[in-house]
């Protein structure tokens, strides 16, 4: 595969990251600006909570763009997508603030999250398709890493926008205006991926006659429930660890944001070299094996690590995220594959496009308006930790329950 097709394959899920990165880096300035003021864990629980929105969305959106994609093709649905997240990212760095319009500016910010949680419904899985089945049949684990590989490419480009952006400016003109700045830039960054959506290549697709969301519902649900277990998992330590830490950080343990904003952007570097050669170890020993390691991992060590984010040293702080950054890595380099290879290829972006996106929407957008709220009802600022041991040992258990198809022939 051409390297600029395999770069258009993953792209738009840069564009999805770094916008969810940037909202979740300034959620608490954004709860401020959007939500009446008052109490700042409320404001921040309305700016998560908008957070969470746009992945009820997802669903949908899945069904949407994997319609287009088994019928018409991955490269169409992979163009749409990317366009339909660009637009509203950029958007959102215009709206009004509450103080301007009132409950106007929250509404306006709602709708552009709904819109943004449709495409993306879309695009993960769409890219994940779309690399897999252009894979050679040993490499399906390494080319699907590449999904992920944007991902954290999305992330990282997130964290480093936010961190300069803080540091340049003092907390007024970022209240004011300097929350803008990173949206605004998305505009660059969608117009890049529709550029190379338009002109990207792809092997020959089996086109589906009939209707995949019907075929997929007949025949796959107990497949579909299987990765939405796993994906439970999997959307959980995403959110909690590359998403909400930040904030949790500086919100809840009095760790200083500039200390929290750059562990944070080290890890994502750490985590970018590693998925790719962790994508090509799971086509060696096999995706199962690494995914059961990864979700054991977070099961027995996320407590631990958590104690020593409370220690407040930058040092010890780094550590912590770098062993997340591993646990974390092998789930990344692994599922894309690994969910691939479970559906045919005439219902596979639909298949997966639902059960990913419902697994997201019920359990990954919601983590840290989850995580929040724990807190507020508990007092306890470990119950994230809790509910992520939660999260990883239910698809412990699912996965044990899987056969790994990595030796497979793709279908």
């Amino acid at each position: 595969m051409k390297r600029k097709t395999l770069l258009a394959g993953f792209f738009g899920n840069i564009m999805e990251w770094y916008d969810f990165t940037v909202y979740g880096f300034f959620a608490g300035v954004i709860g401020a600006t959007f939500f009446p003021p008052g109490d700042k864990i409320v404001a921040l629980l309305g700016a998560f909570g908008v957070f969470a929105a746009g992945y009820f969305m997802r669903p949908l959106g899945g069904i949407i763009f994997g319609h287009v994609g088994d019928k018409h093709g991955r490269k169409r649905a992979l163009f749409f997508s990317i366009l339909l997240m660009a637009i509203p990212t950029t958007l959102i760095g215009l709206l009004p603030t509450y103080a301007q319009v009132g409950w106007y500016s929250t509404l306006l910010l709602v709708i552009l999250r709904l819109a943004q949680g449709l495409s993306v419904g879309g695009e993960f899985t769409g890219s994940i398709s779309f690399l897999v089945e252009n894979a050679p049949s040993k490499r399906r684990g390494y080319f699907g890493s590449w999904t992920t590989f944007g991902v954290l490419g999305g992330m990282l480009l997130g964290s480093l926008v936010a961190t300069i952006v803080v540091g340049l400016l003092s907390s007024e003109q970022l209240h004011e205006f300097g929350w803008r700045i990173p949206f605004l830039l998305g505009a660059v960054i969608g117009l890049s991926g529709v550029l190379l959506r338009r002109n990207m290549e792809s092997v020959a697709e089996e086109k589906n006659k009939m209707t995949p969301i019907m075929e997929f519902w007949k025949n796959f649900k107990l497949d579909a429930l299987r990765v939405i277990l796993v994906s439970w998992g999997f959307g959980v330590s995403v959110y909690l660890i590359l998403i909400y830490m930040p904030t949790y950080l500086s919100s809840f343990l009095n760790v200083s944001p500039s200390i929290a904003l750059s562990t944070h952007t080290v890890s994502l570097v750490v985590m970018l070299v590693i998925i790719p050669p962790l994508g090509l170890i799971s086509d060696r020993v096999g995706r199962k094996i690494v995914l059961l390691l990864a979700m054991a991992g977070f099961v027995v060590l996320t407590l631990p690590l958590f104690y020593v984010f409370m220690m407040n040293i930058y040092l010890a702080i780094l550590a912590a995220m770098l062993v997340f950054v591993l646990l974390q890595g092998m789930l990344q380099a692994a599922l894309p594959a690994f969910m691939a290879e479970v559906f045919p290829h005439r219902i596979r972006y639909t298949a997966m496009s639902v059960s990913y996106n419902i697994a997201l929407a019920l359990f990954g957008g919601t983590a840290p308006l989850v995580a929040t709220w724990l807190i507020q009802i508990t007092g306890n600022v470990l119950m994230p930790a809790y509910y992520l041991m939660l999260s990883a040992g239910i698809a412990l258990l699912t996965l044990l329950f899987m056969k790994d198809h990595s030796n497979d022939r793709l279908s």
